[in-house]
């Protein structure tokens, strides 16, 4: 092969410098960046970072909550709204949402009369699931073991509810800034006849690429993170949990299992038990980013349930969004308004950004190393 020339040298320099520009231009300067699962594309404007504040501020997260209320409806001995009263539980605890949005006997709303004016039947199940009998013990302040009494419990109301339902939606909305209107350590589960917009939107982008690609989109997806490193903020041996390149939320994180698996019924023991390893580290890491117990909603998302589990679901592949709002401190939050409301999503740091700032946070929880005695 003949020496490069002059210009050719100068050429692969030049390339390089370019390559450098864009790396800078992705981290200083705005640009869009395109979300496969949900076919849509999100702006990144990381230098509105440098403006200054001068917005709500949000009511700081209340730090002393009592152990046990005897009035609060989800503490263990309570008495709740309908006028059961709660037994004395001691680890997990679900019981019928008291105020369900879904009911089984609702009847039909009858044909529609107008493409325009369209209604269907909408029947489900709601259930309400206590993680812990302590008011003021969040998951990353449980054990491992406790974590993983949760996530068998998850697993139970997915094979109950899914036997008989299309879409089984756990979600926990953790803090009165994402709505939750009870402190105390708990999630809901709603079971549904249909398979409701957002898993409705990830079925057919996962379809559309596996189609496409002969793989499934998020196993492919974990498999480029965990070589790139980029966006990780922890992993172990069976789970992967990135600052996704789409991210929408300022700390939003996406947990994927590494081996293919369509459902939460379908992890094996070992990824269970590694499964409530990774979320008390993420979680860890979320309460240290503020020194605060940090507000999100997450939820799971896996193949469709009821006739479906009778069907080839290769596509889907199982994992968790975690999406919290604070952005710059325990007081500033992401507002979703105006242009993202109108136009489409747009993001304040970039997701590089925002993983290597959870990265390099300590996995030991903010509260224990204050009990800590000094050395």
């Amino acid at each position: 092969m003949s020496p490069l020339t002059s210009t050719q040298k100068q050429n692969s320099a030049d390339a390089g410098n370019l390559k450098q520009v864009l790396v800078s231009d992705c981290s200083e300067h705005q640009h869009i960046r395109y979300n496969p699962l949900r076919n849509e594309w999100i702006l990144v404007s990381a230098h509105r970072m440098k403006r200054p504040w001068k917005g709500q501020l949000e009511k700081p997260t209340e730090v002393n909550i009592a152990r046990h209320d005897p009035t609060n409806p989800l503490c263990p001995g309570a008495t709740r709204a309908n006028g059961e009263v709660n037994p004395e539980y001691e680890s997990t605890y679900v019981f019928d949402n008291d105020f369900p949005s879904l009911q089984p006997d609702a009847p039909d709303p009858g044909p529609s009369k107008h493409p325009l004016f369209q209604s269907k039947a909408a029947r489900g199940d709601c259930k309400v699931m206590c993680f812990h009998p302590h008011s003021d013990v969040t998951l990353p302040l449980m054990s491992i073991p406790e974590i993983r009494a949760v996530i068998d419990k998850w697993v139970e109301l997915m094979v109950e509810l899914g036997s008989k339902y299309q879409w089984v939606q756990i979600f926990e909305n953790k803090g009165a800034m994402m709505g939750c209107s009870n402190p105390h350590p708990h999630c809901q589960v709603w079971a549904s006849s249909f398979l409701p917009n957002e898993p409705r939107i990830a079925d057919q982008t996962q379809r559309d690429h596996y189609k496409s690609h002969k793989m499934p989109m998020l196993v492919e997806y974990a498999k480029l993170e965990s070589q790139n490193k980029e966006r990780i903020v922890v992993e172990n041996e069976d789970w992967l949990v990135v600052v996704p390149y789409w991210a929408m939320w300022p700390f939003q994180t996406l947990l994927i299992p590494r081996r293919h698996v369509l459902r939460l019924q379908d992890l094996s023991d070992n990824e269970r038990d590694s499964l409530a390893s990774i979320m008390k580290r993420l979680l860890t890491k979320y309460d240290n980013l503020f020194e605060v117990s940090f507000p999100y909603s997450m939820g799971w998302h896996g193949a469709p349930t009821g006739q479906s589990l009778l069907g080839d679901n290769s596509h889907w592949q199982l994992h968790a969004h975690y999406y919290p709002p604070l952005l710059r401190s325990a007081t500033i939050r992401k507002f979703m308004v105006g242009y993202e409301l109108l136009a489409q999503a747009q993001r304040d740091l970039t997701p590089e950004q925002a993983a290597e700032r959870l990265r390099n946070l300590p996995e030991v929880h903010y509260k224990l190393r204050q009990n800590q005695p000094e050395k």
